[in-house]
This record gives structure tokens, C-alpha cells and sequence, in this order.
């Protein structure tokens, strides 16, 4: 975990320092409020400890500006500051949470872990993409629908991902021919008409909301349609 610690107390900074490194975690130091928005911005960290009272910008300037391009690094007010006034300034600054000096280290440890666990869990990837009741898990590089497995060989996985990632737009032969079997159109071919049965079979038949639509002298539509619509 990489922490930058934006604090002008040498002393606090040095305990800081020695205790989150101590814990396992890579920790930046800023001394003054210029340095510490310029690395904020300039490098990536999980968490930023910030004292409100510092050199040349202030806590408060500094988080603001962090939170104008950065607004999922997780932010920790440090200071002595500790009025409801103050704590409400620095939580309406962009802050995530607020702790006063002094304080003892385990309890910063502590926020320091939970704000990264809150961070990672926000910012992770989301692997399923769910419509009308089919789930595509990308990582797994599994599918279901309404909680069956659908068995689909590695090329109709291939297919039907492309077509979720790229939901309610019209995909012409060739682009599917490019980035499911990466291949040139050829106008003889009818393999993606193929693959396109073989996954309308698994996946839309026997349900009244069907997936894959054929746009006719165009290519074909992944959209959820109603049960009174028409089916292609």
C-alpha cells in the first residue's frame, strides 16, 4: 500500500513514517502543502494523510485540488484542528474521513487500512455485466441466465462477450469477423451467422425477452427487448 503523508512536524512525520512503514506500507512524505498537491498529482497512492495547518497551500486548498482531478484516492485529514466546524470544512473539502491530534497509531493504522479497502472495493473492475437476467462474468468467463449455466465453447464465449460489451449498437458482420476470430471479412463465409444461432439457442430460447436481434442488411443488436416485441 503506498501512503503519502503530508505533514510539516518532523518529529510527528518521523513517527508516522517509521510506524506505517513498520506495518508494511510504502510511505511518500510532502513537507509542505506546494510539494505534497504536486506528488498527489504526479504519482499514485492508495491513501493521503493531510494536515490542515501547512506551508504555502493549505490542508484544505490541497484536498480541493486533489478532489478537481483525483476523486477516488481515499484522503485522511491529520491535524489539530478538531471542531465540528473544522471536521464538517474538511469533509465538504473532499476529505473521507477526519482524525484529530493527538491520536494514538493503531487507531490511524486502522483508517488507513478501512480507507483502502473502501478505495480498492470502488475502484475494482466490475466483472459481471447483467441484462434481462443473463450475467457475463469476464474474469470467470462464465455466463448464466436467471441462475442456469449456459455451456458455451471458448468462440461462443467470445461472441457473446463482444456483444455485451458493446450493448445496443448495431455490429456489422465484419466488425464481429475482426474482434471475435480477428480475421478480414470474407464475403463467402457465413460463420458469424453460424455462431450467432448456436448462441441464440443458449441463451435467449425458451425466454419471452429476447438478446440478440438481427438488423437486417446491417449485422445484428445485443438489447433487451419486451415480451411483446417482436422477435428477429
Amino acid at each position: 500500500m503506498k501512503v503519502l503523508v503530508v505533514e510539516d512536524e518532523p518529529g510527528l512525520v518521523s513517527v508516522i513514517s517509521r510506524g506505517l512503514t513498520t506495518a508494511g506500507m510504502e510511505v511518500s512524505v510532502a513537507a509542505d502543502g506546494n510539494m505534497g498537491l504536486d506528488m498527489a498529482l504526479n504519482h499514485q497512492f492508495d491513501v493521503i494523510i493531510l494536515d490542515i495547518m501547512l506551508p504555502g497551500m493549505n490542508g484544505i486548498q490541497v484536498c480541493k485540488e486533489i478532489r478537481k482531478q483525483n476523486d477516488t484516492v481515499a484522503i485522511l485529514m491529520l491535524t489539530a484542528l478538531s471542531s465540528t466546524e473544522n471536521v464538517v470544512t474538511g469533509l465538504n473539502s473532499g476529505a473521507d474521513d477526519y482524525l484529530a491530534k493527538p491520536f494514538k497509531f493503531a487507531e490511524l493504522e486502522a483508517r488507513i487500512r478501512t480507507l483502502a479497502r473502501r478505495s480498492r472495493a470502488v475502484n475494482a473492475p466490475k466483472s459481471v455485466v447483467s441484462i434481462a437476467g443473463l450475467e457475463v462474468d469476464t474474469l470467470s468467463k462464465t455466463a448464466k441466465r436467471y441462475g442456469k449455466n449456459i455451456n458455451l465453447t471458448a468462440t461462443e464465449y467470445h461472441l457473446l462477450e463482444y456483444f455485451v460489451k458493446n450493448q445496443n449498437m448495431v455490429l456489422s458482420r465484419i466488425q464481429i469477423l475482426e474482434n471475435v476470430w480477428d480475421i478480414d471479412f470474407n464475403m463467402g463465409t457465413n460463420v458469424v451467422d453460424v455462431y450467432v444461432n448456436y448462441l441464440r439457442k443458449k441463451i435467449d430460447n425458451g425466454y419471452d425477452i429476447k438478446l440478440i436481434h438481427t438488423v437486417f442488411g446491417m449485422g445484428y443488436m445485443f438489447k433487451e427487448n419486451t415480451p411483446d416485441e417482436a422477435s428477429n
